[in-house]
């Protein structure tokens, strides 16, 4: 795809990278410390404009009360103390959130002042011998959990978990399957269904979604991507860049279903073309390649969404994003029309064009915005937390929920849940 002539813009655009001195992140864990480093931000970098940037600055302290149920180890500090690797995965938000709301200063021990009650529950910490999550097991330690609380404290029976929040970071959420057809097959767990669920997976329109649920970015490591910085100035010399799977043979062998053939596709278009540095090779320097880089494609595999998106937003590279009716996180505070590239399924075979058709002054505003430090934090969970980082910007998201409508609260008598609803294998014991 593509031809020689469309090749002279690019070739204009990588030299106005050169020059650009876009910024790449700060230090991941916190914004410039100095007044110096703050105008040079300010100078290299775009503040999201509106209500928008002002939501994702908020600063949630006073705003609600978390109560943290003490649930047995079993439930969750014995499952990373038997596999640590939990701790480095992409679903390892659910224990981080854990780590940062026992320390954090909305947390209340009081359980009869709380706004919202927090179940600490890794339903991802079941590791193959290759180091992905098993959801198997997940409905039945999340169904042991429930309870658990509703038989040791009276909070959950009084609502049906209306306010309650649990952290689901599978493939598709509380479906709790990583390939979609059965997901959808399974539903949302029963018990869940009035709860507020803080998911990685966020599609429109989908069984796996429930309204109202807080959508969020995959576990990426910042200390990890901190010793992989490169200098500021570094030119941006690749145009499009991609690391990942294709094809999934193992468990798509005919072909077509894995990424809805939008990953075939890119190979299928654009293996050849000189614009598009992609590859199933994953090289030591993958993060200072995307570093490099002026766009990074961030497609769909068996679920919409992948730690690419946040590793584009803090590497400066505009994420592309091919995910027909994905919802991304924190979408009421991050503009992700402005700083990011939306390109559809079926379009997929004309992404060349579409790229290099984008006007030099569109591409290096999406780069100011992204340089935003803000912008990188919210998509990042550090620890120690930062302001403005991805647990504040959950507990935003909680507190634009209050207070709970009037609905909430159950009358003498009023069930709305279904205890044995769900397939048999979830009610057995775990």
């Amino acid at each position: 795809m593509g031809s020689k002539a469309g090749w002279l813009p690019v070739a204009l655009l990588l030299a106005a990278m050169a020059l650009s001195s876009v910024l790449p992140p700060p230090s991941v864990a916190a914004a410039a410390e100095s007044a110096e480093a703050d105008h040079a931000v300010q100078q290299q970098s775009e503040r999201i404009s509106g209500s928008a940037g002002d939501v994702l600055e908020d600063n949630p302290v006073g705003k609600l009360k978390v109560y943290i149920y003490d649930l047995p180890r079993k439930y969750n500090k014995k499952m990373v103390t038997k596999d640590p690797r939990c701790l480095n995965h992409m679903f390892a938000a659910e224990i981080f959130m854990h780590r940062f709301l026992l320390s954090s200063a909305v947390r209340t021990l009081k359980p009869k002042e709380a706004d919202w009650f927090y179940t600490p529950v890794y339903t991802t910490c079941d590791l193959t011998p290759a180091g992905l999550p098993l959801p198997f097991k997940s409905p039945r330690v999340m169904r042991s959990a429930i309870q658990y609380i509703s038989n040791k404290w009276p909070f959950w029976n009084r609502t049906d978990g209306a306010d309650h929040f649990f952290v689901v970071p599978h493939d598709f959420g509380s479906c709790f399957h990583y390939q979609e057809e059965k997901a959808i097959e399974r539903g949302i767990l029963p018990l869940l269904r009035r709860a507020t669920l803080v998911q990685t997976f966020g599609q429109e329109n989908h069984v796996c979604l429930k309204e109202g649920s807080i959508i969020i970015p995959p576990f990426a490591p910042p200390q990890k991507m901190q010793t992989h910085l490169i200098p500021p100035d570094t030119p941006r010399s690749i145009f499009v860049y991609f690391r990942g799977l294709f094809y999934d043979t193992g468990n798509d062998p005919e072909g077509g279903y894995y990424a809805r053939g939008a990953r075939a596709s890119l190979w299928e278009n654009f293996k050849n073309n000189p614009l598009f540095d992609i590859s199933t090779d994953h090289p030591a320097t993958y993060y200072e390649d995307m570093q490099r880089a002026v766009f990074c494609l961030c497609p769909l595999g068996w679920a919409p969404w992948s730690p690419r998106l946040v590793e584009a937003v803090v590497f400066g590279c505009i994420p592309v994003i091919i995910a027909d009716d994905i919802v991304l996180p924190f979408a009421d505070a991050i503009p992700w029309e402005e700083i990011g590239v939306f390109v559809e399924e079926k379009d997929v075979p004309k992404l060349d064009t579409i790229l290099t058709s984008m006007p030099i002054e569109d591409i290096l505003r999406k780069q100011r915005l992204l340089a935003n430090p803000s912008m990188k934090q919210a998509m990042l969970f550090p620890q120690p937390a930062q302001p403005r980082d991805a647990f504040h910007q959950i507990l935003n998201g909680l507190a634009r929920k209050l207070p709970h409508p009037e609905g909430v609260y159950l009358q003498p008598g009023e069930k709305h849940l279904n205890w044995t609803a769900g397939p048999a294998g979830d009610l057995k014991p775990w």
